[in-house]
């Protein structure tokens, strides 16, 4: 079913290699074309022949398309918008892939023109592999695809794009890009933190080498290296771009985590059970809404 002449996806990583796939799969396009400014990434996108064409020049790979996605770190969106916008054909619809929303907007609607029209997007899903090869079809399949639409954007459009999302396997939402920024920052933006900080920690560990972290991770440890593995570039431009309400929950956080320190120290075992068995229900809400298996070590086979 096509549902735009032309796409072209700006950046083939993860999340743009995975889209490529997808959209040849489901046929929601008569030519896919994809850029990305690493020739290495085109290189592979070509031998694995993720797009109709592909090249390094993003304002080439714009030109002709109804729609365009941004699938590259959200830092580079300014500079991408103004050089991209121009080159947009008329009544082209720009979107992106990006955790974050208030600052994609505050970056590229200075660019847009009043013939084109911004939709920005999040399709909640991904692993924490990066590169051309990471990518797969299914990705989106089941997934969340949060769009955030400015205040007066084209109905048509927003629901063009709809169906594109839907198309792929996702369930579409609507959001606020203010709303929808608070909301990952707590499901998303700060559990990456966390990890990050905690796999830190580990490392300079003086008591303990690193090869007995590395030997004898749990479980537990094990997932937080998992999600501290995700790409670096993308996730240092996640928290800058949505540094008010990433401060805000870490400030929860550190509340409810000296709260915690306390129960140990003073042996409140009543209030610690409270806490697990809460937040163990918590646990079986999400696999009840369908966003985990019910299995251990969140759903992933002990030999992945």
């Amino acid at each position: 079913m096509t549902i735009f002449n032309q796409i072209t996806l700006i950046g083939m990583g993860l999340i743009g290699s995975s889209l490529a796939r997808a959209i040849i799969e489901n046929k929601v396009t008569d030519r896919l074309v994809g850029c990305d400014i690493n020739d290495d990434h085109c290189q592979t996108a070509r031998e694995l022949k993720l797009a109709d064409h592909i090249t390094s020049d993003p304002v080439k790979a714009v030109q002709g398309a109804d729609l365009i996605i941004l699938a590259t770190p959200v830092g580079a969106y300014a500079d991408l918008g103004k050089l991209l916008c121009p080159e947009m054909k008329e009544g082209a619809i720009l979107t992106d892939v990006g955790s974050v929303k208030a600052s994609v907007v505050k970056a590229l609607s200075p660019h847009m023109r009043s013939d084109c029209h911004l939709i920005p997007g999040h399709p909640v899903a991904g692993t924490e592999q990066s590169g051309p090869e990471a990518g797969f079809a299914s990705l989106f399949e089941g997934r969340w695809c949060i769009l955030t639409p400015p205040e007066g954007t084209n109905p048509d459009k927003v629901k063009q794009l709809e169906k594109f999302w839907q198309a792929l396997g996702s369930k579409v939402e609507h959001m606020t890009p203010d709303h929808h920024d608070m909301v990952l920052a707590i499901t998303s933006h700060l559990p990456h933190l966390i990890a990050y900080n905690i796999v830190g920690t580990a490392r300079h560990l003086e008591e303990v080498t690193k090869s007995e972290v590395i030997k004898y991770s749990a479980g537990g440890f094990r997932d937080f290296t998992r999600i501290a593995a995700s790409d670096p570039t993308m996730w240092r431009d996640v928290f800058l771009n949505n540094k008010k309400a990433v401060l805000e929950m870490l400030g929860r956080f550190s509340e409810d985590l000296t709260a915690l320190q306390r129960s140990i120290r003073y042996d409140e075992g009543d209030k610690l059970f409270e806490l697990f068995d809460r937040t163990r229900r918590i646990r079986q809400q999400i696999i009840d809404a369908g966003q985990e298996e019910d299995v251990a070590d969140f759903g992933r086979h002990q030999d992945d």
